[in-house]
Formats: structure tokens, C-alpha cells, sequence
């Protein structure tokens, strides 16, 4: 073997080991999925409570709150609303409203009054249904708090943002808010029927277990392939051999 055949060689090693890891990694995301729908479903099925029975003093919806029933009352705080954009809904795009609910206790809470469709090409909505004077009692799914990244989209700007996130909004109002936020199932005084519900969680599988297969086949391929290659001039090399002796040579002739 030349130096030329024993760097495809580990170049194709160290593609299938990579294929390897890819499907590992495709069921590590399947076993974290698994995890997180089975918290879905069981805080789906729990009954309402108050929205500190659920996240304790410290007022923070982690993933193990997403999407558990919290009640909360209070008075909205219209003047520091936000609207935010760039929202899609069953594949419609428009806007959300989010404005904070202020607590007997003094906190506040985000509330995600609902989704306002996109009318053309506006860029923002042409009228935002206002909120109901008084105290208001809603019933409502928790979420946790949306990250970007390093991108500033969680950070109010102008009454606008693209994120919902309880700290950066905290700065921003001037608010002690709840790290995450809670989306509309119930209100007294009632909801305005302008709003959009939203859908429901996704619980599912995911394609994780097929991506898995497709790297493990991948691997199986490529070594696969370099085992024949390898074999094959070696093959080549023994039926080489085999028909050369099976070469029978014509006998000299009698000189006349």
C-alpha cells in the first residue's frame, strides 16, 4: 500500500467515526425530546394554581413550568406595553402583544395577550385592542423566558421588540417581572376577540430517531467501502495468479 491509499484510507475512517457521533448525537436530542415531552404532558394535565405555588420566590419559568396552568390577578400596566414583531402563527405572520400585569404584591408578570394577523404590509398593527380597566384575573400557560443569543431582539426599543424576556424587559420597563412570561387561555374581564389563540405544544418525536439511522448507514457504508477496496487487489492480485496458471502453453513443434 503507498502513502496515497493510506490517507484515503483514515480520511474515510475519520468520516464514518464522525457519522458515529452524529447519530449519537441525533439520540441524545430523541432522549432529551422524550424528556421534555413527558414534562409537556404532565403539566398540560395539572390543574391551575397560583403562579408562585408553580415557580417558587424566586420567580423563574424554567423548562420544567412550560406550558402549567398559572392564575394570576392583578391591573395591566398599558403604558409600558410592547408589541412584538416579526411573530408567525400557523404560518401566518403578525404581531404579538405584550403587556405587564401588575401583582397585589408588587411584581409583575408578562402577558401575552394574544396574535394581531398582519394586514398587508404594515409594520406595525393598525390598532391594538386596548386592555380592561380594574383588577383582571387570567388563567394562562407559563413559558419560559425567549433567548436570541447574542442578539439584542429581547431588548424593548422604541414600545417594540422581537423576544419575550423577563430580565432585559425588567431593565427596559422598570419593572420586578417574572423571568418568562404567560400566553391567554381565560380572562375576566374577558379577552379582546380580536385576539388569535395560540396552538397548542408539539408532542412528538421529532425526526431524531431517522436522522440517528441515516449517520449509523453512513458509517456502515464507508467502512464498508474501504473493506472492499481493500480486499479488491488482493483479489485481483489471486485470480491474476490462478489464471495464469491455468494457462496451458501450445507444445513446441517438431522440426520437420
Amino acid at each position: 500500500m503507498n502513502v496515497r491509499w493510506l490517507g484515503a484510507a483514515l480520511t474515510i475512517l475519520v468520516l464514518a467515526t464522525v457519522c458515529v457521533q452524529l447519530g449519537r448525537w441525533q439520540l441524545h436530542r430523541l432522549h432529551d425530546r422524550e424528556v421534555r415531552n413527558g414534562v409537556t404532558t404532565s403539566n398540560l394535565a395539572a390543574p391551575p394554581a397560583p403562579i408562585d405555588e408553580i415557580v417558587g420566590q424566586q420567580g423563574i419559568v424554567g423548562d420544567q413550568h412550560a406550558w402549567r396552568t398559572a392564575v394570576v390577578t392583578g391591573r395591566f400596566d398599558a403604558s409600558k406595553q410592547i408589541v412584538l414583531r416579526y411573530r408567525n402563527v400557523n404560518d401566518r405572520p403578525g404581531f404579538e402583544i405584550i403587556t405587564p400585569l401588575v401583582l397585589p404584591n408588587g411584581k409583575a408578570i408578562l402577558i401575552d395577550r394574544g396574535f394581531l394577523a398582519r394586514q398587508g404590509a404594515e409594520l406595525a398593527p393598525g390598532k391594538v385592542p386596548a386592555v380592561p380597566g380594574g383588577e383582571v384575573t387570567i388563567t394562562g400557560r407559563l413559558q419560559r423566558s425567549e433567548r436570541g443569543g447574542k442578539t439584542s431582539g429581547g431588548t424593548p426599543d422604541n414600545g417594540t421588540a422581537r423576544l419575550i424576556n423577563g430580565p432585559e424587559y425588567a431593565k427596559a420597563l422598570g419593572l420586578d417581572l417574572y423571568d418568562g412570561y404567560l400566553t391567554v387561555d381565560s380572562q375576566n374581564p374577558a379577552n379582546d376577540p380580536a385576539f388569535g389563540k395560540f396552538p397548542g405544544p408539539e408532542i412528538d418525536n421529532g425526526p431524531h430517531f431517522f436522522y440517528a439511522l441515516q449517520w449509523f448507514l453512513f458509517a456502515i457504508l464507508a467502512v464498508g467501502g474501504l473493506i472492499y477496496f481493500t480486499r479488491r487487489p488482493a483479489t485481483d492480485a489471486a485470480g491474476k495468479v490462478v489464471a495464469e496458471r491455468n494457462e496451458v502453453p501450445e507444445p513446441a513443434g517438431k522440426p520437420d
